[in-house]
């Protein structure tokens, strides 16, 4: 006969230690709350916001917003997690229909967003406290936000995805949810709240450096970079290039068809004298952009 007593969750718990302690098992929790830095002083912490968007695709010249969440959180001078605030989170009906692709990878239905929008404004007085915005591959949330409410420009941006080493320590990959999984727990993925709040318990937990995910991603963040374009580089040299690290730029726009790299600001002159020896073969004047965060990830870089 089947158990139906109530499910004792302390019991469990002691079990799953039990498990772990025993070395051949290895469990997953389910995100129930994130872990905050609570010896703190509250006049003393920083604000900011960690997004995410669900979108109709990839392109954001193309492709529109349908649900946006944004997460408020607070931390201290040693990029400790203090406080997580109330999520906003809104869907918004697109110009066009929403894809059967997109409704599988995002749980988001046509009829879920009809007659929904956000507000702009609203965006904006919400994340106006906020001296960062982070979110996990800000690359691509950053160019949908920004064409979405110009607020977004006038903040720095961080990547929890890029902007920690998290090959250095040890992981295997950069996804959400394989993150998450090494760092012992699970959640239900790809509604955006849901995201944010899972980038945050990641940024909280402490790296091998005993400094915390969050306190490496502000740091490189804060940190100046170079983006160098080797335009008009010889075509037999491409391979050599990206092996280096150089990505092409095919796009229509105001930035060159060509290979770019970002660089550190204190390897930038080395770089420039590498592409002068051994890609063109003599001096030559190459573009050059100075990129913090309040430009990093967005087109306008």
């Amino acid at each position: 006969m089947l158990d139906t007593a109530p499910v004792n969750i302390t019991d469990l718990e002691t079990l799953a230690r039990q498990l772990e302690a025993s070395g051949h098992y290895r469990l997953l929790r389910r995100f129930t709350g994130n872990t905050l830095f609570t010896d703190h002083d509250p006049d003393t912490l920083k604000h900011g916001v960690y997004l995410d968007v669900e979108t109709t695709g990839k392109d954001p010249l193309r492709d529109e917003i349908i649900e946006l969440a944004m997460v408020p959180f607070s931390y201290d001078a040693d990029g400790r997690l203090c406080a997580v605030g109330t999520p906003f989170v809104q869907l918004r009906e697109p110009s066009m229909p929403i894809s059967e692709e997109i409704t599988q990878i995002t749980g988001i239905t046509n009829a879920m967003v009809a007659g929904k929008s956000i507000d702009p404004a609203t965006v904006a007085a919400f994340i106006e406290p906020a001296v960062i915005i982070a979110a996990h591959n800000a690359q691509f949330d950053r160019r949908f936000t920004e064409r979405f409410c110009q607020a977004f420009q006038h903040k720095g941006w961080a990547c929890s995805m890029s902007q920690v080493d998290w090959k250095e320590e040890e992981f295997e990959g950069t996804k959400l949810s394989y993150l998450a999984s090494q760092c012992g727990f699970f959640f239900d993925g790809h509604r955006a709240e849901n995201d944010c709040l899972a980038g945050l318990e990641i940024l909280s937990r402490t790296l091998s450096t005993g400094k915390t995910a969050l306190a490496h991603m502000l740091e490189t963040a804060r940190k100046p970079s170079w983006r160098i374009w080797a335009e008009r580089s010889p075509f037999e040299f491409k391979d050599r290039l990206k092996a280096r690290g150089y990505r092409w730029n095919g796009e229509e726009g105001p930035a060159p068809k060509a290979w770019y790299v970002d660089i550190d600001e204190d390897k930038r002159d080395a770089e420039l004298d590498y592409l002068q020896k051994e890609i063109y073969g003599g001096e030559v004047h190459l573009a050059t952009r100075r990129i913090t965060a309040f430009e990093r990830f967005s087109d306008r870089a």
